[in-house]
């Protein structure tokens, strides 16, 4: 049986945590678990909270006195914590994306390397599948989603060859998809163009933008002085979603300034530059290639 996930940076990620034995954190992605069972490790009487609205990945939950994991989407984050008797944490870990098993297993869509239905929810009680956005968007709403989500220059060409061929038949699977948009597919990089559409209807589908947002304000209110927030990321809009969160303590990165002129934050961003992973991660986890990890820790006196 294949592993589940190979975590990201999981060394790296952990350590910048600067985890307390008694402290109180928060795993927003368990996945596979690896990251909570190293985070486990850190700690004494302390306590981890873990979310994932993917069924499949309970089963990884450790099974630790210690150890809370919650199946639901992280953007819930500070309700379902309050609801559990949590106020504020020390710390919280977020690796952002899809994990190894959701791409590897063809029934959940999330691949084109499989004839399969193109499904891409990771919460699958959710109603929006990737074909429903396919069938039932317009011309102009698909045109905006591969632009802003997949930053594919050829948005209205792909937008225009959807509508045409679902008005003969429903697109319904990956070999329907990929015979609607087979005259527009580069013959250089095909794996490009394919990778940034399917990223486009994935982000899409669960809302993850949104999700994200939710996830790095909720952050602000529930992390304590001093308390850091880790984030891995896989793309370029995570990306610059949370480096402009972390320099302004908003998703906009729109810095104020106090009387004096002095740029105001209530994060101090502890590494200047983005860590990538080694050339021996890379070697041994080629998914790990456009993984970004970025921390922050909340300054003394933030407001919550």
């Amino acid at each position: 049986m294949s592993q589940y996930h190979q975590p990201v940076m999981l060394r790296e990620s952990v350590a910048a945590l600067a985890m307390r034995p008694n402290g109180t954190y928060v795993d927003a992605t368990l996945g596979g678990g690896g990251h909570s069972r190293a985070m486990l490790e850190q700690l004494q009487e302390g306590r981890l909270y873990a979310f994932d609205c993917d069924t499949d990945a309970a089963v990884n939950a450790p099974k630790d006195s210690r150890f809370v994991f919650v199946r639901c989407n992280f953007k819930y984050l500070q309700n379902c914590l309050r609801y559990l008797g949590c106020m504020s944490v020390d710390g919280i870990l977020a690796d952002l994306g899809v994990s190894s098993h959701q791409f590897d297993v063809g029934e959940r869509g999330f691949s084109f390397r499989f004839d399969t239905d193109l499904d891409m929810r990771m919460n699958r009680d959710a109603s929006i599948t990737a074909a429903r956005i396919l069938n039932h968007y317009s011309q102009e709403e698909l045109e905006r989603l591969f632009r802003q989500y997949g930053e594919m220059p050829q948005s209205r060409r792909v937008a225009a060859l959807v509508v045409k061929a679902r008005e003969q038949m429903a697109i319904g699977s990956s070999v329907a998809l990929s015979e609607a948009l087979a005259s527009i597919v580069p013959h250089q990089h095909p794996h490009k163009f394919w990778a940034t559409l399917y990223q486009s209807l994935r982000i899409e589908v669960n809302r993850e933008m949104d999700a994200l947002e939710a996830l790095l304000e909720q952050s602000l209110r529930l992390l304590k002085s001093g308390g850091r927030l880790v984030v891995i990321t896989y793309h370029s809009l995570e990306d610059r979603m949370v480096k402009n969160f972390m320099r302004s303590g908003n998703v906009s990165g729109h810095i104020t300034k106090d009387f004096y002129g002095n740029e105001e934050s209530p994060f101090r961003v502890v590494y200047k530059k983005a860590v990538t992973p080694s050339a021996d991660e890379l070697a041994q986890n080629n998914r790990a290639r456009s993984a970004k990890l970025r921390v922050a820790e909340k300054n003394d006196g933030s407001k919550k």
